[in-house]
């Protein structure tokens, strides 16, 4: 499971991990269930070992697959900016190569190492998200750029996911990140769906109430009737998702019954099978056309006006991130974030996430020349007279789209009443 050894020969006689030298090795995802075990066994030399390989492995691909940027992207003064957090970061685990992890003080520089990376990246997403703002008002973005900048912010995105994961992991087993008593590391093995649903929304509602003065209620129906259903799981990933769909769908609510006092609840499915772990839900909010379905896991795409961003208060929408980014934290275990709509009516939004912590493995982008290509190559010329995106393969690599379960009502057993 654990691979040791330098990472330093990838960079050869190069200064800097730039379009000099390709990624050699390839990194190796880890299973919520690999992650669970280690976890409880709690070895810090084994966790300073694999990291110093991994993280330098996982940073490495990433930072190569930036050579292959449109230019008019990477002269923006945030993306430099992020380039640099990315080489400082990548040098800082490098030192630790040929440190002895039998020394005490060794692992202790090690965890500060880490703590003062994941503070660097703080605020990666949205450093980066201000970089695309900044070549779209100094540039502009056509379809063959947008395609390009999407492709790759999907990976990126997802590779800062899987870093964090493994930083916060050891930062939570051995270094003083406050923990929950009741989770190894950010994973909980008993983990409450419903807990996490209720977390979620009660976050939501806040902040929708600020903006709006009032927000819709909230039903939970379990299709066994449960009140509790555990799994394994990040709960903290779970309860980002959600905290997203609530805000988008209470918006969409508020607005679409502008003149009603009692507003229509959201509702809420929770299923548990022998594969997924289905989450539903469903809101009265209008919907969106058929036509702009995919656009809503666009960056930078929202029906909301851009806010003027102040760092003080979390806007209820407008930035385009949140539905892009909790679609990738549902597909880094293997599940998926599907969205189905009935304009002049309302929106289903289905989370599935695997039942089985051994089939939960990390979902990671790997640069190649198969990579390469995709920055390269021209938009596909259309063979069908109609100008829709039927034929299209979805450019992911994470488990297909599925159609939703079919969920009979009359098994359903309402839980809770918001």
């Amino acid at each position: 499971m654990f691979r040791v050894g330098s990472f330093s020969n990838i960079v050869g006689q190069t200064k800097r991990m730039r379009s000099h030298v390709k990624p050699l090795y390839r990194p190796s995802p880890m299973s919520l269930a690999e992650l669970l075990d280690f976890g409880q066994k709690k070895c810090e030399k084994k966790s300073f070992q694999f990291l110093n390989d991994e993280i330098s492995i996982r940073l490495a691909h990433i930072m190569r697959e930036f050579e292959d940027l449109p230019k008019e992207l990477l002269t923006m003064k945030s993306v430099k900016l992020v380039r640099s957090w990315y080489d400082l970061s990548f040098k800082d685990v490098q030192s630790f190569t040929s440190r002895d992890p039998d020394d005490g003080k060794v692992l202790e520089e090690f965890s500060a190492a880490i703590q003062n990376i994941l503070s660097r990246h703080s605020y990666v997403v949205e450093t980066m998200a201000q970089g695309v703002i900044e070549m779209e008002n100094t540039y502009g973005i056509n379809d063959k750029l947008n395609e390009r900048i999407q492709y790759f912010l999907d990976r990126f995105y997802m590779n800062r996911i899987s870093i964090r994961m493994l930083l916060t992991q050891h930062a939570a087993l051995f270094g003083n990140m406050a923990n929950h008593p009741r989770r190894i590391g950010h994973i909980d093995p008993n983990c409450d769906v419903i807990e996490c649903v209720t977390n979620a929304f009660k976050a939501a509602r806040q902040i929708c109430e600020h903006y709006h003065m009032q927000a819709p209620d909230l039903e939970i129906i379990t299709a066994d009737g449960s009140h509790i259903i555990n799994f394994v799981y990040v709960p903290g990933h779970i309860e980002h998702v959600l905290f997203e769909i609530f805000k988008n769908a209470m918006r969409a609510v508020v607005e679409y019954h502008t003149e009603k006092i009692d507003l229509p609840k959201l509702q809420i499915i929770v299923s548990k099978g022998k594969s997924d772990l289905t989450i539903k839900l469903s809101d009265q909010g209008g919907g969106v056309p058929y036509q702009d379905k995919e656009k809503l896991f666009q960056y930078m795409y929202s029906t909301a006006d851009r806010p003027q961003y102040t760092g003080q208060e979390s806007p209820l929408a407008g930035y385009g991130y949140g539905l892009p980014l909790s679609r990738l934290y549902a597909r880094y275990f293997q599940g998926d974030l599907v969205v189905n709509s009935m304009e002049g009516y309302g929106t289903d939004v289905y989370l599935y996430l695997k039942v089985n912590s051994s089939e939960a493995s990390e979902c990671l982008p790997i640069y190649n020349t198969t990579t390469s290509r995709m920055y390269e190559a021209e938009k596909v010329v259309s063979d069908w007279s109609s100008n829709t995106n039927w034929s299209q393969s979805m450019r992911t690599y994470s488990t297909l789209i599925r159609k939703p379960p079919s969920i009979s009502e009359d098994r359903t057993v309402t839980v809770k009443n918001s």
